[in-house]
This record gives C-alpha cells, structure tokens and sequence, in this order.
C-alpha cells in the first residue's frame, strides 16, 4: 500500500495546511496579518493549493453546472473574502483539498494489488528463435521463449522443457509457489522462482489470462454499485438545493426580517461549506475499491461492485458437484481383494493392464498402486474392448490372464460370486464405480473409485449455512453419486441427472423460491444457469477464457472456501457502506441546521467536514486487510474410503 508521506506534493499540502491552520488560530486570538498584506498572503496560499478547485468552479459557474462542488467551494472563499475573513477562505480551500487528495489516496490504495505488478510486467521475452529480447505484443503463438530463474513468465504457454517452482499468487492467489515440469502451463505475470525454462506460446500477449484479469479489474469501477449510482444522483440534485438554502438563508433574514447581512452571508458561506457531500459520495467508491482489491490479492476476480453488493444479500447458493465441490478427477476409493489374492498382486497386475488405456479410472489405479508403492507388473498381448473392460497377459504371475472392467464383463468370461454381486451393489449405492478384476478363476477383487471431494468443501458448506445461506447441489452426474457426496458435505437439497438447461430451469424454481440465489460452477456446461442467477462465480477459472468472460466473479483458484469468504467480505463492505453513508448525513444534517438557526461557525464546519471525510476514507481503507473471522476447525475429509483429519484453509 502506498502512502501518503511518500508523496512530496502531500507533504508541501500538509505544510501549507499547518501554516494556514496556525494563521486562523492567531486569528481567532486577535493576532491579524496587518492590511493590505493579508489578503495578499492567503491568496497566495489558494491559489497556490487549491487553483484547480477554483478553476473548476469558475468553468461550472460558467456552464451552470450548478451540481459540481468545486463550485460551492468557489461560491465560499469568495463569500469568505468579502466578509474579510481571509484565513478561514484559506482554510475551507486548503482542507477540501485535503480531502480530495486524502480520497485519491484512498482510491489509489484500495484499488487492485495489481496495478503494482502492471508496470513490473515483463514488456519483452526472449525468443529462442531469434536469440534476442522481442517485445511480447510482437510474439506470435506456438513461439519458444526462454525463461530465467528470479524472472517473470511474460506470455502463456506450456513448458517445453525444464523443470522450476512458480509463485502464481498474481493469478490465484495462491501464497505457496507450485512445481512445473514439462507439459504444464504456466501464465503470464507469475514469478519463475528456481531453474531455467523453455515455454511454447500459447497465447497472444493481449489474450493471456493476467492480461484479461488487469483489463476487468480496472474496468470494475465502471461497474458501479446501486447505491453508488443511488448517491451521485442524489448529489447532482442535492447540491443545487444546497445553493438554493444558502441564497434563500441571506435573502429571507435580510429582505424580508431586515436583520444583519454579513451575519446571514456568513451563516449561508458556513452552510455551503458543511454542505458539501464530499463524505457521502466517496463513502461508496472507496470501500468498494478496498473490497475488491482485497479480493483480487486473493485469487477472486470480481467485474464490478454491483456484484459485492448482490452476492452480500443472497438467500441461497446452488452450486455444481465435479469440478467444484470435487476435483472431477477418479480416485481409488476401495480395494477389496478376493479369493486368496493380495492386496498388492490385485493392485500391481490390474495397474500393468490399465497402464495401456487412456481411461480416467485406469489412470487413478495405475495412480493408486504407485502411491503404495507397489511395482506395476509387466504384461503383453493387451487388448481393449471398448465400454466394457480389457484384457492383457501378466508376466509377472504365472500364466494368469488379466479381466479388468465392467462386472457384465468379467460374467462373460468367469463365474462371478454371490459375495462379488453384492460388493459391486454396496459400492454402486455408494455413488461409486466397480472395476471387477479377475485372473482366469473367478473374481480376483474389486477396485472402487470416486470422484475426489476438495479438503475444504464440506468447511466451507458448514460456512454457508452459519451464514443463513442454503447450500443447494445442481449436477448432472447421477441422483446416486451426487447423493453420496451431497451427504458427505452436509448439502441436503440436491437434483441430479440436470442437463444444462435442465439447470437453467431449476435456477428459474430457485430464484422464485428463495429471491437472490448464486450460482457456483466450472463456466461452460453451467454457462445457461450461471446467466440466470443473481450473481455468477466461476470456479477455477485460471486459463480459462469462457469462465473468466461469463461470470461476474471468477476463483482463479479451486478453493471453495472462498466462497463464504467473499460473502463475509461483501457483507463488510455493504455495513462499511451504510455506516459511512448514515454517519455523514447526520454530521450534514446537524451543521446544516445550526447554520439554519444561525449559531454555527465557519472554522467549526470546515473541522467537521474534513473530519468527516478522513473518518469515512479510514474506515473504508479497513477493508482492505479484511480477514475470515472463522477459525478454521478440523473436520472428517472423506477420500476414498479412508477418513482423515484434515484442516480446513480460510486463507
């Protein structure tokens, strides 16, 4: 975060603000800057200080551009000048502009962490090819550039060669660096933080995935929230009526009750100045800048801060199971060995046949019986038969032919047990899948697998509902698996077997039952229902174009946790919002009415006012080192068929 004691010009301002200050209060005890040296000298200050405020004024007085505020504050130190009162038409100048360059800093800070990583980019990368540095708008795809150790990647792509750790924190949000060999895709703006790299371009320098983030995290803004949009239009009528009060307050006492008139025109000066909603209509801007700069440090994209205040509000969050409640990878669940044979001949000959097939749960056995550290058996005349099994001959075990697949499959080449049938039963209501092995004699043993619930999912779904929020699964896997893991991570209301618009019709019975409802998925088969809901969040949406472009809130990461988090943060924000909103009206309203009765003063109100405005930024600015209340609990994480404790990460 910058601060504001780095900037000279903040300093010269604070200079100039105590030499006027310490002028008004030898003023205010009779000590006066002789004439005509006086209003020389505080001239000097407003010009010198606040000439853009003035030059400001003067083009809305000229336009009729009655709204700006610059113009009130013209309106004042004139009026200020006239009553000869120059040190207070010097101070109500120099402190609003303090405000004003207290809100820039506020909005300046608050705004996302990656302006800072913006102009650390790399601007060229080092195409092998040509053995030179060329600038990365000038590379095509399919290019091969080389990547140092302590370098930033400057282009997407996929590691041709080499091995390193890179910090992607710019990108998920991710603290702990993460390991990269050949064959995974790295993105550009992540640190390469160990050895020398080769990267094939994947995409062009405008399209990368840090590209897209920068451009819709600086065009958030544009993306207003209702009552930001709520507060400037009630600034654009109420200053107007500002003008109005503060001419009727000198024309009525004067004309019509013939009392003083520097008096009242001191009184109408002090209501302008108290007047200005300067506290008002930044009290929006700056929490939600601070909100979602908070967010983007995070991994957590949101488009605007219409969306911070939507997701605050939501009654219920429907969210897809694979590839957001689970990994969407198989695992080995169970293994059930049969008929004398170990656990490890079961895994190693079924891992020798399964090595040969590109099938997800192939690759999670062969995947399995390496975890163990089993040696995978050699075999030979494989052969696949296509949605049932294979078939392959293990040289390892002696003459012993390998069935692995369906259990329909192994029926028709042996004997299956009354003990097998019921196995594969438990296991299918279960939600799990059976692959039956067999060795040429019966069934060998049963190898279950499931689809891999995330650590932090079921946390996080205690998190929702501690925050009244009704947790609700939405998927098109069967009735059966996404019951399995509905009941593993404590979501009650599920519907399986949903087709896409099967989805958008339930997001439609959704959104009339309980009002404002999420929707949570992976950005492409969820893409109808996303469209529907209140808000839309994307999981895991890191090199993925269609999750980042559709939904108003993209997790660069897969955490779930995130989730509640953001609801935490928004629910912040939005009470950030209405405190600062309520606490400026009543600070307007009760300077607004001593000015009225006539027993108010101008240094009072400038006090007030510039008060005002640095409680409001401050407090706003809080929300920028928002953390999760909720301290983490351990909690049963169900893999498999093992049961562990596992720590849930709120970070």
């Amino acid at each position: 975060m910058r601060l504001p004691f780095e900037d000279k010009k903040f300093i010269t301002l604070l200079v100039a603000i105590a030499v006027v200050v310490c002028l008004e209060v030898l003023s205010i005890l009779g000590i006066h800057i002789p004439m005509p040296y006086a209003p020389f000298i505080f001239a000097a200050f407003i010009i010198g200080i606040g000439y853009e405020v003035i030059w400001e004024g003067v083009k809305a007085l000229f336009t009729l551009k009655f709204s700006s505020i610059n113009l009130l504050m013209v309106i004042a130190c004139i009026g200020a000048f006239y009553l000869g009162e120059y040190p207070e038409a010097a101070v109500v100048i120099v402190l609003y502009v303090l405000g004003e360059r207290l809100e820039e800093i506020g909005i300046e800070n608050s705004k996302s962490s990656l302006d800072e990583l913006v102009s650390k980019s790399p601007k060229t990368a080092f195409v092998k090819e040509r053995g030179a540095e060329v600038p990365i708008d000038k590379v095509p795809v399919g290019t091969l550039i080389l990547v140092k150790p302590h370098d930033m990647i400057p282009l997407d792509g996929i590691i041709n060669s080499g091995e390193t750790v890179v910090d992607e924190a710019a990108i998920t949000g991710e603290p702990i660096p993460k390991d990269k060999e050949a064959g995974d895709s790295v993105y550009a703006g992540t640190m390469n933080k160990s050895g020398a790299i080769e990267v094939k371009t994947t995409k062009l320098s405008a399209d990368t995935t840090f590209s897209k983030i920068v451009q819709l995290t600086f065009e958030a803004s544009a993306n207003k929230s209702s009552t930001q949009k709520f507060i400037q239009r009630f600034a654009t009528y109420y200053t107007p009526a500002v003008i109005v009060i503060s001419a009727l307050l000198v024309v009525v006492p004067v004309l019509v009750l013939k009392q003083d008139f520097h008096y009242w025109l001191q009184q109408a000066i002090t209501l302008l100045v108290i007047a200005c909603p300067c506290a008002l209509v930044i009290s929006t801007p700056v929490a939600i800048y601070a909100a979602i700069g908070n967010a983007s440090s995070r991994g957590i994209l949101v488009k605007g801060g219409k969306y911070i205040e939507d997701i605050s509000s939501i009654k219920a969050i429907c969210l897809d199971k694979t590839r957001t409640i689970t990994y969407g990878n198989p695992v080995v669940s169970d293994v059930v060995p049969m008929n004398g044979t170990s656990e490890e001949e079961l895994l190693a000959c079924s891992a020798g046949a399964e090595v040969f097939s590109e099938h997800p749960l192939a690759q999670a056995i062969v995947d399995e019986a390496g975890r163990k550290g089993y040696k995978i058996h050699e075999v030979e005349k494989f052969q696949s038969i296509v949605g049932k099994g294979a078939i392959a001959k293990c040289l390892v075990c002696e003459d012993e032919t390998i069935f692995v697949g369906k259990l329909n499959f192994i029926r028709e080449h042996q004997y299956i047990s009354e003990e097998a049938e019921q196995v594969v039963k438990k296991l299918s209501a279960e939600g799990k899948t059976s692959v039956v092995v067999s060795f040429g004699q019966g069934v060998a043993g049963i190898i279950g697998l499931t689809d891999e619930i995330k650590p932090d999912s079921a946390a996080a779904i205690r998190e929702l509902q501690s925050l009244g929020i009704k947790p609700i699964m939405l998927t098109g896997d069967s009735e059966v698996s996404a019951k399995a893991v509905a009941e593993h991570v404590g979501i009650e209301e599920l519907y399986g077997g949903l087709l896409p618009e099967d989805k958008a019709v339930k997001m439609d019975e959704m959104l009339r039952k309980y009002g404002k409802v999420a929707m949570v998925g992976d950005g492409v088969n969820d893409a109808p229902a996303l469209a529907k809901a209140t808000v839309s969040v994307a999981m895991g949406a890191a090199g993925s174009d269609t999750a980042i472009e559709t939904a108003n809130i993209a997790l660069m990461n897969d955490k779930l946790s995130m989730i509640p988090f953001l609801i935490r943060l928004s629910r912040k924000t939005v009470n950030t919002i209405k405190f600062n909103t309520i606490a400026a009206i009543a600070i307007k309203l009760l300077f607004i009415s001593l000015a009225i009765f006539g027993i108010s003063n101008l240094v009072l109100a400038i006090a007030a006012d510039v008060g005002v405005t640095l409680v409001v930024i401050l407090i706003s600015l809080r929300i920028m080192r928002f953390e999760n209340a909720t301290v983490p609990r351990p909690g049963l994480v169900l893999q498999g068929a093992k049961q562990k404790k596992e720590c849930c990460d709120h970070c």
